[in-house]
């Protein structure tokens, strides 16, 4: 691990705002905040929302500025990342922002049944060859299912032409109510506070004159989930690695 990354996780461990658990610590002691995320650490009543795979937490961040009346936790397992906008809130003196570095398959260890509004899930990887790993899969609408609300809303924004077909579908199959679709968000007829806010990737693949998708959804309670029974064409770029498309954004 180089230096820059370790002296990031040593600065976080004094920002009162960040949470960083190792599962050996959350086995044996569990996580406090579980069920009062609320009252102990926000200590409002306002809804939660998380960003999963939150990155650099430009959207944890963003929303936070957007929506006061709301609470956004950025939740990702790579901590160097995510330093940027823990910094960026801490020094704003944001106090409707937390950030969670954990993996996203333990995120009931940190949120009780019904403890979370929303989830951001912000261009995620794909995994066109891994249903299993896919964040909008069966697999982990189960996962949210346990956190969520009873009226809890996902939401999708990609590049990926792939992540977004399968997504929309797998909420057919198992029939969410969509709120909102479009395979061209820039290019809609959405007026909303939300689209000002990208990632600094996903600006560089507007600028490469990538469509960006965003689907709305409501993850209601299903006895059983099915996944859906469709072929969809990979995408015709390397979408399932970040690096690789940070690369093909800079034209390298």
């Amino acid at each position: 691990m180089g230096k820059n990354k370790l002296a990031k996780f040593d600065d976080m461990e004094g920002y009162p705002h960040v949470f960083q658990y190792p599962f050996a610590t959350l086995q044996e002691k569990g996580f406090e905040l579980k069920g009062y995320w609320h009252e102990r650490f926000f200590k409002n009543d306002n809804p939660i929302v998380l960003e999963l795979g939150c990155g650099k937490g430009e959207y944890t961040v963003g929303l936070g500025k957007l929506f006061p009346d709301k609470n956004f936790i950025g939740v990702d397992i790579k901590g160097a990342r995510m330093w940027t906008g823990a910094k960026e809130s801490l020094e704003a003196g944001m106090t409707n922002v937390a950030f969670l570095r954990t993996s996203i398959e333990l995120i009931a260890h940190f949120f009780a049944a019904g403890e979370v509004a929303e989830i951001w899930l912000t261009f995620p990887d794909p995994q066109m060859k891994k249903v299993n790993k896919r964040l909008t899969s069966t697999r982990f609408m189960k996962m949210y299912r346990e956190i969520l609300a009873g009226d809890g809303i996902v939401h999708l924004k990609t590049d990926s032409n792939f992540m977004y077909t399968y997504t929309s579908e797998m909420a057919k199959a198992n029939r969410y109510p969509v709120l909102f679709s479009n395979d061209d968000l820039y290019h809609s007829d959405l007026a909303d506070d939300i689209l000002s806010i990208k990632t600094y990737y996903e600006q560089q693949w507007l600028d490469r004159g990538l469509n960006i998708k965003y689907i709305k959804f409501v993850c209601e309670e299903r006895e059983e989930l099915v996944e859906p029974e469709v072929e969809i064409e990979y995408d015709p770029y390397r979408s399932f690695n970040r690096s690789k498309r940070s690369a093909l954004a800079s034209g390298k």
